[in-house]
């Protein structure tokens, strides 16, 4: 708090008045989540008739072209503004280049096309990053046996044109190289696509949480060494606030920590240091952990996800991606239909 506090004191001050009934405690409520809040993930492949369960992520689907529209209409129906789409392709489409990223007619295009034709108002977020193309997994290409900055930025400053015309209305650059924020926006705004958001993965960790969703992209085998050497240290704290600063210095219109739940002070530290719009990803051993203790009957499934999806407002998020996004908007829909009704 900003000004000394003088709380009182027992039996004149009882801070379980405001706590007593349902009503009392919406109303004192420091924070809140809707479907608003929330964006969902959604993995995307080839082929026809296809929806295959992730193993290390139960309850999530890699979908084939023709289930998309049927798959993204639960998240429209209940309200949830944008997903986010990440393509699982087959390891005969991946090269050491991910010359696949560039081609204007590759499973992201199709799919943002798709997406826009069906749901026109639906928020589309793309990932910008070579992971998904490379044969080595890694997020830009490789020169002298390192992931090299500024090849790689030409590179995605390309990606991030060539989905941008296929219909993405905001670009999701996760791949961490320096630079690459001011790089794409330049690239965006001579191709005429001013309009077009760049959410920068300003702190993105190098985390152990991340193991199911490469097993979900088909990259963890492929992935040669590791990402240190250009995601962050889980060690540092102040190095994500300059992160940020470049990032927003260079064009982003809104940031993003990654992972959410180890990280909520940095998501704490950002929102309050610069103002902007803050976002997290609940990652994909976030949601493995979470889910194998509903599963297992060790959580109460609907206050674990409600109360982990809370803890990012919290901290101070605008929005939240998560795999969880469906199943929560489901259950604040039923809590919201609900509720007592008055008469007038």
């Amino acid at each position: 708090m900003n000004s000394p506090y003088l709380p009182g004191r027992y039996p004149a001050v009882r801070l379980r008045r405001t706590r007593a009934d349902d009503w009392t405690r919406r109303v004192v409520a420091e924070h809140s989540l809707s479907a608003d809040d929330l964006i969902w993930p959604i993995f995307v492949m080839d082929g026809v008739g296809k929806r295959e369960p992730i193993t290390t992520m139960p309850g999530q689907w890699r979908v084939s072209l023709d289930q998309l529209v049927a798959h993204a209409e639960a998240a429209v129906a209940l309200g949830i503004p944008a997903v986010a789409l990440f393509p699982c392709l087959a390891s005969e489409s991946k090269d050491a280049e991910g010359t696949q990223a560039l081609n204007p007619d590759n499973l992201m295009c199709r799919a943002a096309r798709l997406l826009k034709a069906a749901f026109p108002a639906l928020g589309l977020i793309g990932d910008v990053a070579l992971d998904p193309y490379t044969d080595h997994g890694h997020d830009g290409v490789i020169r002298g046996g390192t992931v090299a900055n500024d090849p790689s930025v030409e590179l995605l400053a390309k990606q991030a044109v060539v989905l941008a015309e296929a219909g993405f209305d905001t670009l999701a650059p996760s791949d961490m190289m320096d630079g690459r924020i001011g790089v794409l926006r330049a690239a965006l705004d001579h191709a005429g696509l001013q309009h077009v958001r760049l959410i920068a993965y300003a702190a993105k960790y190098a985390s152990a949480f991340y193991g199911p969703f490469r097993d979900a992209l088909g990259s963890g085998q492929a992935l040669r060494g590791d990402k240190l050497t250009y995601q962050m240290d889980p060690a540092n704290s102040d190095e994500a606030l300059r992160e940020v600063a470049l990032d927003l210095q260079e064009g982003a219109d809104m940031v993003m920590v990654k992972p959410g739940m180890p990280y909520l002070d940095i998501i704490h530290r950002v929102n309050t240091t610069f103002g902007v719009p803050t976002l997290a990803y609940q990652v994909s051993g976030e949601y493995s952990m979470i889910k194998g203790a509903i599963d297992n009957g060790w959580l109460d499934p609907e206050r674990a996800v409600l109360e982990a999806l809370l803890a990012f407002k919290r901290a101070g998020c605008s929005a939240i991606l998560s795999y969880f996004a469906v199943d929560a908007a489901r259950l604040l829909a039923r809590d919201r239909l609900s509720l007592p009704k008055t008469k007038s």
